[in-house]
């Protein structure tokens, strides 16, 4: 473990996280995203490249010399990107298929408070809502159920913890552009939404971006490559989130979705998400 003493105090926290989908690819598209806003730790998904191959460089010069991953050749893959050094890190192998989805750290924003930060990839599933007959719907039913299931048996919301990331799951009426439209359609089907609250409850965690963002507002973080004009037809989903331990739900301080950003060149269909915690008092 690193020590904290000459640590600075980093009174007012700042975390995004961003589905970047190929980080090599987008690497510019990251370094505005770093230079423009400057969160104090970004968290991506689906890198979409070996550890190898991740464009450490890039995020040390952007002033980030502390970088955890967790990358496989060419498919999902997660990454954790810090100004703040870390004490701890690791990984989880959900659902025992080698897939590069979970990468955790710990760090310490003040010295005496160290932070557990998780950070997910949860499986598309496909696009049949039927475990019977699409096995990518079946494993992503499945690692709901592992993540809910360790959640509680580790106890993991009982200290201060974040989970962020692509979760794949738009879990209220108010998270698709048609909730009607949407009930079969793979990310917002009962079964999935179902689960998700399980996994929610099983901290129990806190909601950040629905904390300041009321319910019943539409709210999202992703638009579809397939819309010619995305931005006119408007039919996203909040699939990306940020959930604290109810221990930090007092020092949530600001929120942030950086929509323009689904409109840069060759974007991620996915936008950053970033969120501020006091942890003056």
């Amino acid at each position: 473990m690193a020590s904290l003493e000459g640590r600075d105090r980093i009174v007012r926290f700042s975390l995004a996280t961003w589905n970047i989908n190929s980080v090599r690819l987008r690497i510019d598209l990251v370094s505005r995203f770093l230079t423009e806003q400057a969160p104090d730790v970004l968290c991506l998904q689906e890198t979409k490249c070996r550890d190898s191959e991740f464009p450490l460089s890039a995020f040390h010069k952007l002033g980030y010399p502390h970088v955890a991953i967790c990358g496989q050749k060419g498919y999902h893959g997660v990454a954790i990107a810090s100004k703040i050094p870390f004490l701890e890190n690791g990984r989880r192998d959900f659902c025992a298929k080698g897939d590069a989805r979970h990468l955790t750290v710990t760090l310490a924003p003040l010295p005496e408070r160290p932070i557990t930060l998780h950070n997910f990839y949860v499986p598309a599933g496909g696009d049949e809502p039927d475990p019977a007959i699409n096995p990518k719907f079946a494993h992503k039913l499945a690692f709901l159920d592992e993540m809910a299931e360790w959640m509680q048996t580790d106890k993991i919301a009982e200290r201060d913890a974040i989970i962020v990331g692509d979760l794949n799951i738009a879990p209220l009426e108010t998270d698709v552009w048609n909730h009607k439209a949407l009930l079969k359609v793979v990310s917002h089907t009962p079964i999935e939404v179902e689960k998700l609250g399980r996994v929610l409850a099983a901290g129990p965690w806190v909601d950040a971006l629905r904390h300041h963002i009321a319910p019943e507002e539409k709210l999202y973080t992703w638009w579809s490559y397939r819309s010619p004009d995305w931005a006119k037809a408007n039919k996203g989903r909040r699939l990306d989130h940020i959930w604290v331990s109810e221990s930090l739900k007092r020092h949530l301080d600001g929120l942030a979705i950086f929509r323009e950003s689904r409109g840069w060149e060759r974007p991620s269909d996915h936008v950053p998400v970033l969120v501020h915690l006091n942890l003056a008092g």
